[in-house]
Parts: C-alpha cells; structure tokens; sequence
C-alpha cells in the first residue's frame, strides 16, 4: 500500500497569476514531477512599461522548472515540445482556455482548480460574483477538463464559510493553501487511481461568474446597503468600486477603497453625500449608508477619509450619480 501511495506522475503545470504559485509549489514539494510549466508570456508593466513575467514564471524560475510561454496553444513546435515531455497528467490553476490538441494529450488527461463549488460560478470571476451576490459560503473544486469551460466531472470539493467582511482580496487570499491542498490531494488519488469523477448537477438555478467588466464596477447608490457593500467587497482591492461624484458641474471618477456598512435608515436620496469635513464620509443608499474610510481621485494616490477631506473641499451639493 505504502508503495502505491508513493507513486509519482510526470505533470505539466499550467498557470498565470499569483494564485497558481501555492498549487505548483505543493506540487513540486510532492513526489511528483514537474517535466514543465506553462504561463502567459511577459507583459509590459510598470511606468516604463518593462517586460515583466508572471507570478508562475517566477516561483518556476526560482525553482529551476522548464518555463514555456506559448502565444498560441496550437502552435505545432510547442506542441512538440509538450508531447517530447510526456506528462502523464496536466494540472491548470488560473491559465487561459485550452484546446483539445492540449487538455487530451496526456494519457490521464487535464484537471483544473477552480475556485467556486462547481457548478456554481463557473467563469473568469467566481471569487468577486460570490461576494457580489452576498453568498455565506464557497469553495474550491477539482475537475477534469472537457470541451466547454468549468463543466468537467467533480474531482474533489472543499467548503469555505466567508465572512460577512470579507474582500475578494481576503478571500483569494484565504483560498490559496486549501486550493493547494485540495489539488494535491486529488493528483494523489488520480496517481492510485482511486478517484470517483461525479458529473455536474445542478440542484437549483446556476449563478455564472463571467469577467468582469467597467459597468459591474460602478457602485448602485439606488439599491439597498447591503447589496452595494456587497459589491463593494466582490471589487475590492480589484478591479476596485467606482463612483461619479458630481458637485455643480464638475464631475470626479472616486474610486472607493475601503468602507463600511451603516444600516442607520437614509433620510436622504440615494447617492447624497454627507460628511462633516473632517472625518466623516457616506453616502446615501436606499435604505442605510455606505461609509467610506478610503478613496482615490483621478492622479492622487489613496487617502484615507481625514486625507482626503483636509485637502478636497465635498460641498453640500455633493451628490453621486445614479448610473443607468
């Protein structure tokens, strides 16, 4: 028993973001081996606009991993290249969609994590939607790859309660070492053959997570509290929560980077700014008030609320627009 519990695959890893790094890194601590790793190439970053790579091409740097930066994923040469490596699994955390030419190739296919209870929230944004949509809990699960996007057969699933202050950012962040564990629990299992693959069911109507755009970022002054603090927790640290705050004629794009929730009934309509020009700062919604501790203006940097007020004089005028 002990033997097959040691066996070990040959994988290649496929990843972008900050968030793959502790699945590669579990892996690669593992018995398995990591033939190569796939990431996005070097994008310009930066006020000089310098190529910089991704957060999987440098842990993979540091740990002297094979890095490969496709631009196409059907270019036949990298092709090549990934069948002359022979992995006999494919594990993808956060990368771009895959061709069957790739995600069929090793013989125990391509398994993905995702960060959702699958079926729900399937799509580019599943951490921003569920807090968005004010979900009590989430999770992460593993699946195999097939033709159309997050629809595999279930792996593995684990259970994360969320907070009722948490961020997308405090949330992906609590995501990391249980979605590392997780995977590499399932890579176990496939190694032993041991898995259960269960298809995708849903029991009630499906929530989809899509990318997010510019208008998913504009905070709805005119709903109730609750359902724009939501909002202002799926977008916070990014994309980040915007508003159009308008004062006489002039108009100035806010970005909202920290608040709080104040149940207190609004006497005002929605998307009235109050503050006492000091400390204070809130803004009317349709049944409380979002409170705002930190905020940008176009070219400043982030200041906090007495920041902002000892240097940008709010008018009783003030008033965020109401976008349709």
């Amino acid at each position: 028993m002990a033997r097959n519990q040691d066996k070990h695959m040959r994988i290649v890893f496929m990843g972008t973001p900050f968030f793959a790094v502790p699945s590669l890194e579990a892996l690669r601590a593992s018995q398995h081996e990591i033939v190569g790793v796939v990431t996005a190439p070097d994008k310009p970053a930066g006020r000089g606009r310098r190529l910089q790579g991704s957060a999987v091409k440098e842990a993979a740097q540091k740990a002297g991993l094979p890095i490969w930066q496709p631009v196409k994923l059907k270019d036949p040469q990298w092709l090549k290249q990934l069948e002359a490596a022979e992995p006999e699994l494919i594990v993808v955390v956060a990368f771009r969609m895959l061709p069957k030419v790739v995600w069929a190739l090793p013989p125990l296919g391509t398994i993905n994590l995702h960060a959702s209870l699958l079926p729900q929230y399937r799509g580019a944004a599943p951490i921003n939607w569920a807090l968005i949509n004010g979900e009590k809990e989430t999770g992460l699960t593993t699946f195999r790859l097939d033709k159309r996007i997050d629809t595999g057969a279930i792996l593995g699933q684990t259970r994360l309660p969320i907070h009722p202050e948490e961020t997308a950012g405090s949330l992906h962040d609590k995501m990391l070492q249980p979605g590392a564990k997780l995977l590499l629990e399932t890579v176990n299992r496939l190694a032993r053959n041991e898995t259960e693959p269960r298809p995708q069911r849903a029991s009630e109507p499906l929530k989809e997570a899509p990318k997010l755009s510019v208008e998913d970022t504009w905070l709805p002054w005119e709903a109730p509290v609750a359902e724009v603090y939501n909002r202002f927790r799926g977008l916070s640290p990014y994309p980040g929560a915007r508003g159009l705050l308008q004062m006489g004629q002039a108009e100035y794009l806010v970005k909202i980077s920290a608040a709080e929730r104040d149940d207190t009934p609004a006497g005002e309509a929605p998307g009235k700014v109050l503050t006492d020009g000091r400390n204070d700062l809130k803004v009317a919604c349709r049944d409380g008030y979002l409170v705002i501790k930190e905020a940008q203006l176009p070219g400043k940097r982030r200041l906090s609320t007495p920041e902002l007020l000892n240097g940008f004089k709010i008018g009783p005028e003030a008033q965020f627009v109401i976008k349709t």
